[in-house]
């Protein structure tokens, strides 16, 4: 719900009504009074700030970069890595046969075989890497080149793997991946038979992030860059900020035949790590949608219901008080922008009591 006064409605009113006993209209029909002796129960000054208006959005709270992901081993499942795993370099994904199919770090698919002979190439360097990382080739160089150092390395991994100690590296033993994964889903189970290109399961990174399918009519709302609040379950309340908008607009269905909403992805990165570690769970996200800079502010409750329609604010003086018509403009932080004849900042105006 939009937490401003443009679409306040009948609940601000009924705020200014319950301060208010009696609406106010001058004789003059521009909603001043003559001054009367002061009656308000309290008081609170006119002041000069900045006002941000503020929309609130549902997200849900995910995980970085999802993706399917096959396997090209064959065989059949002989164990399978759990929903909710986080999978680092060195760790098996699932065993075909008792053979494990090992995560390693790098952008680049495994495409071919590597193997010594192979001509020269940056898939060899990632594995190289990789194996020296894993604390494997002592001798090794780490280049493009697959040296007989780089096939020693090789069968002492696959040795300590249970791998058959060919000196040789294929997609059915290691998946490239940038990073450590999640496993988000599983498309196998144990004592089934899978086969190259299977889909075997969905990941995604272990970064937490809060994912947004926001209306086409709010993407104003949507400014890389922009800090949000997120409310997460239990009423954590965490900073975040927008990272990325989506380019392209996805019609989603109502489910009843009809066209549904229009909406963009947008995806916010918090400034620190939840406490929950539920996924997929819903959350609200709070987006600046308009600034006000050095505006006259006074609290929302401050505000009075004239009769003739708009609102009013009753200005304190010394022993009396008059009340001044005013248009309002934003919201925010429990603050309204007012303007008015006469008013300045300092001013006292009526508030109830607390």
């Amino acid at each position: 719900m939009r937490k401003g006064l443009t679409l306040a409605g009948g609940g601000l009113l009924a705020v200014v009504a319950a301060w208010a006993a009696i609406t106010v209209l001058g004789d003059d029909g521009t909603g001043a009074a003559a001054p009367a002796t002061a009656s308000v129960p309290a008081t609170a000054p006119i002041t000069r700030q900045d006002l941000v208006d503020t929309k609130s959005v549902d997200g849900v709270l995910t995980y970085s970069g999802e993706r399917r992901l096959n396997i090209a081993a064959s065989g059949t499942v002989t164990w399978v890595a759990a929903e909710g795993t986080v999978i680092r370099r060195g760790r098996p994904l699932l065993k075909a046969d008792r053979k494990p199919v090992v995560l390693m770090y790098g952008r680049l698919p495994l495409y071919r075989e590597l193997r010594q002979g192979v001509s020269d190439g940056p898939d060899v360097e990632q594995l190289e890497r990789n194996l020296r990382a894993l604390g494997y080739g002592d001798d090794l160089t780490v280049d493009d080149h697959f040296s007989y150092a780089t096939r020693l390395a090789v069968q002492e991994w696959q040795d300590d793997r249970g791998l058959p100690e060919t000196g040789r590296v294929d997609a059915s033993q290691v998946v490239f991946l940038p990073s450590a994964i999640r496993v988000t889903d599983v498309k196998v189970a144990v004592g089934d038979r899978i086969g190259p290109g299977r889909e075997t399961f969905t990941v995604s990174g272990v970064r937490r992030l809060v994912h947004v399918d926001l209306d086409t009519a709010d993407q104003a709302l949507a400014r890389k860059g922009a800090g949000v609040t997120v409310e997460l379950p239990g009423g954590e309340r965490v900073a975040g900020k927008i990272t990325s908008v989506g380019a392209v607009a996805e019609r989603a269905s109502s489910g009843q035949g009809e066209d549904g909403t229009t909406t963009i992805d947008v995806d916010i990165t918090l400034a620190k790590a939840p406490k929950t570690r539920l996924d997929q769970a819903p959350v609200e996200v709070e987006m600046e949608s308009e600034r006000r800079e050095n505006v006259l502010a006074v609290p929302v409750e401050a505000l009075l219901a004239l009769r003739e329609g708009g609102f009013g604010v009753e200005v304190v003086e010394g022993g009396s008080t008059r009340v001044v018509a005013v248009e309002t403009g934003a919201y925010g932080g429990g603050m309204v922008e007012i303007s008015g004849a006469g008013l300045t900042e300092g001013m006292k105006v009526g508030v109830p009591a607390t």
